[in-house]
């Protein structure tokens, strides 16, 4: 997408110079409901999520377990192995912790 980097699995664009890697740490990252999420939690997906590249949809309900904090590009604050799927980086906006 030229100097645009893109999220497959949302579709989300930004700017490379966006991606987190300039050298600040986060302090928090909290789910939808405002609960601190840390490294190794059990959290359910809140919201249907298409998933490119993929002909099925990430269901509300799915739980991802062994979920691991990373700052990541665009928001995209989470990486997990999430069943049926492999491995995909997501958002905090769209779980709960459980």
């Amino acid at each position: 997408m030229g100097t645009l980097l893109v999220c497959p699995e949302c579709g989300h664009e930004w700017m490379p110079s966006e991606d987190g890697d300039n050298g600040e740490e986060r302090d928090v990252i909290r789910d939808a409901h405002g609960q601190v999420l840390s490294d190794g939690d059990t959290v359910t997906i809140i919201k249907d999520m298409k998933v490119k590249g993929s002909s099925t949809t990430l269901k509300v309900g799915t739980k991802v377990r062994n979920i691991r904090l990373i700052p990541g590009p665009g928001g995209h604050d989470v990486e997990a192995k999430v069943d049926g799927f492999g491995p995909l980086y997501l958002k905090s906006s769209i779980m709960k912790k459980v």
